[in-house]
């Protein structure tokens, strides 16, 4: 009996079953890929929706000068609690890569900073203040940068 037919019989098949496995294998790894990146694009999206909020909210509590101090502090304190940052900074903790978590964390620090000038009593053309702004615009946009490049995106 010759066995040639049988043995490239039998060698084709398993040729043609792992080739389709290594490609099921392959759309299926690409597919959790494509998955985690567009969970980490809504996070981070949410985040940084978020510390606009804070900021935004702690902009309106520097702005009067005539504001009591109170109601300043009550203000700025209220905007990180309603803000949501904290929440989305854990999540990114567990979700982001280093340099992620590691840049999220920097101008999350310096946006508490910016409260803490407000709730001592800080304006917005206080120097202290301008100088904690300019800080978080310059972290907020490495941030974002950061970010860009772990979703594979052009930086700018």
């Amino acid at each position: 009996m010759d066995w040639a037919p049988l043995v490239s019989t039998t060698l084709g098949a398993v040729i043609g079953i792992a080739s389709t496995l290594a490609t099921d294998r392959a759309r299926t790894r690409r597919g959790r890929q494509d998955n985690d990146q567009a969970a980490r694009q809504q996070l981070y999206g949410d985040y940084l929706a978020a510390l606009a909020r804070t900021r935004n909210q702690i902009r309106i509590a520097a702005r009067p000068a005539a504001l009591p101090a109170a109601e300043r502090t009550r203000q700025a304190a209220e905007a990180f609690h309603e803000g949501n940052a904290y929440e989305l900074r854990y999540q990114i903790a567990v979700v982001a890569p280093q340099p992620v978590v590691e840049a999220s964390t920097a101008a999350f620090r310096a946006l508490r900073n910016l409260r803490d000038h407000v709730e001592a009593g800080a304006h917005h053309t206080s120097p202290d203040y301008v100088r904690a702004r300019d800080s978080w615009e310059r972290l907020l946009t490495e941030l974002r940068k950061t970010m860009r490049r772990d979703l594979g995106r052009e930086v700018f």
